[in-house]
């Protein structure tokens, strides 16, 4: 993986929206970009002769993750790559227009859950009216079917999440499907897609009640806790360091920090995205203890979105204090890369 010399977000699918709170330097809400656009700008009152805000074009929250990555080295091209594509047909689709995006031809796929892949085929289809094929990263394990039983004994699935598309579906909506179980870069080299994420934290089991149903013997659910098909996102900053995309954190976001200081040897400088740390009796004091003191340097921000949960959002707070990030939907960071600082910096060292 190359590092990049300039890197930036625009979070497109989430559970939160937020406008107000005060964030960081190169972080900005989506009301300063809908008034800085061109293409319409807004249009000015009648009487006061002011913009008019129009919130039919601004953007939705929705229980999904979807983001837009921009990764350039200086003298090249940008690449924009998309992770995940919301829970369904409409948010991820309303959004990218609201933002006046660019929609590019790479999308990559962290797990299949739907609320990470619902919106794949309409954004395939926005994609094939304005611009050439769309390649679909994603890991070749496909599960017929998943569903959720509740504790104590999770033995009956009450419900089963909507089906992902199929490689066949996505082809025929103008995808090109591309099959990765192991780790590689897109984007010219400047992002990283994980392959399997190690489980090797003993807090970190998995998702209580996952099931997933195969054909053997007539059909039948097995347990799927473990959800191997997930992967991570990453994008190395230079004089930063690793801005980690984990968009649901079910391998634990634990394993997920390890094994990218393990792979890469370089500082964390920002987590987003879902940490899976809403449910009851998940493991937020274990978690936040690792991030804040385990890991050398610990991150400058960490960003938690979508299943993240507000008790961790306030655990967070109080660990990181600035360094927690209420982001959300429409909201844009950037971060600028400086060779110089990166000659200096130290690799990452876990404790």
């Amino acid at each position: 993986m190359a590092s990049v010399d300039k890197f930036s977000v625009t979070f497109l699918v989430d559970n939160s929206i937020e406008w107000f709170t005060k964030l960081p330097p190169g972080f900005t809400h989506e009301l300063p970009q809908h008034l800085q656009q061109e293409n319409p700008a807004p249009h000015p009152h009648p009487v006061t002769g002011v913009p008019v805000l129009d919130f039919d074009a601004f953007c939705c929250g929705a229980h999904g993750f979807s983001a837009l990555i921009e990764t350039q080295i200086t003298g090249e091209a940008p690449h924009f790559t998309l992770f995940d594509t919301g829970p369904d047909s409409q948010s991820l689709v309303r959004n990218v227009k609201a933002m006046q995006i660019p929609v590019d031809n790479l999308c990559a796929l962290a797990h299949r859950h739907s609320d990470h892949t619902g919106g794949l085929i309409s954004f395939l289809n926005l994609r094939t009216r304005n611009g050439p094929e769309c390649v679909v990263d994603c890991h070749p394990d496909r599960p017929i079917s998943r569903g959720m039983a509740r504790g104590p004994l999770f033995d009956k699935v009450f419900a089963a999440l909507p089906d992902d598309p199929t490689f066949e579906e996505i082809e025929a909506a103008g995808g090109v499907v591309e099959k990765h179980a192991s780790g590689h870069a897109v984007a010219a080299g400047s992002v990283w897609i994980s392959g399997e994420i190690p489980r090797v934290t003993a807090f970190e089991a998995g998702v209580p009640g996952g099931k997933r149903w195969v054909s053997d013997d007539g059909g039948k659910w097995i347990s799927d806790e473990l959800i191997l098909d997930e992967r991570y996102a990453v994008v190395d900053v230079a004089g930063k360091g690793l801005v980690i995309f984990s968009a649901c954190s079910h391998a634990g976001i634990v394993n997920v920090a390890r094994d990218a200081v393990a792979k890469f040897s370089r500082p964390i400088h920002m987590i987003i995205g879902g940490l899976h740390l809403a449910p009851p009796d998940s493991p937020i004091e274990p978690t936040i203890a690792f991030l804040s003191r385990q890991i050398v340097p610990s991150p400058a921000y960490i960003l938690p979105m979508h299943c993240s949960g507000f008790q961790c959002k306030v655990a967070l707070e109080a660990a990181f204090g600035e360094g927690c990030v209420p982001a959300g939907v429409g909201m844009k960071v950037e971060v600028l890369g400086d060779r110089e600082l990166d000659k200096r910096l130290y690799p990452a060292t876990i404790i």
